[in-house]
């Protein structure tokens, strides 16, 4: 016997993912959000309109992938999105230390040279 979602919960959670995607649109126009950072969650909030529309994907998905607990799919894939976010977070936190210490330093030798400047 299938596991079948019942249509109020598929109703619900197209709704959500649509307005999930509604905001991350605003967020975007507003400019509150970059859209570097955006396409992660457009691309989740796609993962979860499909998986809402089609309402056994992720049975049909567990048995291609030999999961038996469907579920726990999710949490494999939420997991995996969170650790690729991790990272991608840590290559832009770098990158950013890198920008501040080298602007820090530009701006000691600026500072230095108008101090020179005023000596004369």
């Amino acid at each position: 016997m299938e596991n079948v979602v019942p249509y109020k919960i598929q109703i619900l959670s197209i709704i959500g993912a649509l307005t999930f995607m509604f905001l991350i649109f605003r967020l975007i126009a507003k400019g509150k959000l970059r859209e570097e950072y955006s396409i992660i969650w457009i691309v989740c909030t796609i993962i979860l309109l499909v998986f809402s529309i089609w309402r056994n994907g992720l049975d049909v998905l567990a048995k291609i992938l030999g999961v038996f607990y469907a579920p726990a799919l999710i949490f494999l894939a939420a997991i995996f999105a969170i650790i690729v976010f991790l990272v991608h977070l840590s290559v832009v936190n770098s990158k950013q230390h890198e920008q501040i210490k080298k602007l820090s330093q530009e701006m000691a030798l600026l500072k230095s040279k108008l101090m020179e400047e005023k000596k004369l």
